[in-house]
């Protein structure tokens, strides 16, 4: 963390472009905050496009704008895209790697020509941007299958930072706990600790959902314990639990595989919505990337 801390402070007061790394929850959007800050940008604004939550068909849109009547519910004044909002200030491209390819060959020409061109129009708009994008897919190797262009991954990493997991965090998980805990003792006007035995399941737990996990753990825990303190043995319960579901699924008899991988999918994704609100949160929940999501989610008519 040291290290990626560095390399932002580095980065920050030039307007080299950055690619963030990391596993999803990692803090990613939290070092493109702070590039801007740090940055000569940071009184402009730092405008953040999540490549895996809008519609393909409308990505070209929302990335470039449109003129007026360039499309059926077009505005008659036309619309200026998320590109030309971030002229002058940080544009942070989220989920890079979930981006179709005909919108990369698109943003391409922007970061070679500094130029926009809107849906159904033809005048070419300068644009004067920083770019920030973050993934947690191997973009070198997505663009050695041919699933990202990879004259785009070279554009992109320029500058690489890497947001490294909570696994490996070693004892600063403890203090990163300890930050949650505080912030819910303010939340909450109480005053609850943790005993010294929660730092051996903190280290051991796997934390795939790395600092957005153990942010949802440590409140659910807050809410669980009725006493002030929080020990070892709260935490591991609650962990073991968490694991329980996670393995639950149950064959009661021989299907077709195809068929009863349709099925699970299907539960999955009614009881993952029955539970939450947004596509991102369900892709969260689920492990799996948004745009899957909103495919799973196309193709049963849910």
């Amino acid at each position: 963390m040291r290290e990626a801390e560095r390399n932002i402070e580095k980065v920050a007061p030039t307007d080299a472009t950055v690619l963030i790394d990391g596993e999803s929850g990692t803090g990613k959007e939290v070092a493109a905050d702070l590039i801007h800050k740090l940055s000569a940008r940071s009184d402009k604004p730092m405008v953040k496009i999540n490549c895996a939550m809008i519609p393909e068909h409308l990505l070209e849109s929302e990335f470039f704008g449109y003129e007026a009547g360039s499309f059926t519910g077009a505005s008659r004044s036309g619309k200026k895209g998320k590109i030309e909002m971030a002229d002058g200030g940080t544009l942070f491209l989220d989920e890079i790697g979930e981006l179709p390819l005909p919108v990369q060959v698109k943003l391409l020409d922007f970061i070679q020509e500094k130029t926009i061109t809107r849906v159904g129009g033809h005048k070419k708009i300068p644009i004067n941007t920083r770019i920030v994008a973050a993934t947690h897919r191997d973009l070198r190797a997505m663009s050695e299958e041919g699933t990202f262009r990879q004259d785009l991954y070279y554009r992109l990493d320029v500058f690489p930072i890497t947001v490294p997991p909570l696994r490996n965090w070693g004892d600063d998980i403890l203090h990163l706990a300890q930050f949650f805990l505080y912030q819910y003792n303010k939340k909450y006007e109480k005053t609850k600790t943790f005993s010294k035995d929660v730092v051996v399941p903190l280290k051991q737990h796997d934390w795939p959902g790395n600092i957005r996990e153990m942010e949802h753990i440590i409140e659910r825990l807050y809410i669980y314990k009725d006493t002030n303190e929080i020990t070892g043995s709260d935490l591991t319960k609650l962990l073991s639990k968490k694991e329980e579901v996670g393995n639950s699924i149950v064959c009661s008899e021989i299907v077709p595989l195809k068929e009863a991988k349709a099925e699970i999918e299907k539960q999955l994704l009614t009881k993952a919505y029955s539970q939450y609100n947004s596509s991102y949160e369900v892709a969260r929940a689920l492990g799996i990337d948004q745009s899957t999501v909103i495919k799973l989610k196309k193709k049963h008519n849910l």
